[in-house]
């Protein structure tokens, strides 16, 4: 969906989990939209799988031109709570370089890519949900590269270095 000359991005506050539902149902009343999202390791069932998150949980960017389109109808959608207003009644709109700086960093699939951030700050202390040292608790030591970390464990009265998937470590 194109956006019209006057359009401008705007943005809808949606029901839990229904930020896709929301920008459907807002498509097929003509409006452009945008939902930024990127890939999300989900642990279920001691598997780790990987699926499409929202950058913005709850919220996504609907180009409406405020002039000509009807859109009053977008707080009526189905998914959608609201549209974020300023001071006045109507809708507050986002520039066009915040929607132009999201979409540079997604890659050639339509996902955001996020700088990796480390869980856990050195000398924290974590559990290990999953594998041979289930339940045993530790220091988190680092990462050793995107996907393995290195937790001191206590071992028959010494501390013991192991090396485990980043999933595989939660907070104690």
């Amino acid at each position: 969906m194109r956006m019209s000359a006057g359009a401008k991005w705007y943005i809808v506050y949606t029901q839990p989990h229904a930020e896709v539902k929301a920008a459907a149902h807002l498509g097929r009343q003509g409006f452009a939209t945008y939902l930024p999202r990127y890939l999300k390791s989900r642990r279920h069932a001691r598997r780790v799988d990987t699926v499409a998150a929202p950058l913005f949980p709850r919220y996504l960017f609907v180009s409406v031109d405020i002039e000509a389109q009807r859109w009053l109808s977008i707080r009526s959608t189905v998914g959608v709570v609201c549209l974020l207003r300023g001071d006045g009644n109507a809708p507050t709109p986002v520039p066009n370089e915040v929607i132009e700086m999201v979409r540079r960093e997604e890659n050639e699939h339509g996902y955001v890519k996020l700088p990796p951030q480390p869980k856990f700050a050195t000398g924290d202390k974590v559990r290990i949900v999953d594998g041979v040292f289930f339940s045993h608790l530790g220091l988190f030591e680092g990462a050793t590269d995107e996907q393995r970390v290195s937790v001191l464990l206590e071992f028959l009265g010494r501390k013991v270095r192991v090396v485990v998937d980043s999933e595989s470590v939660a907070a104690a």
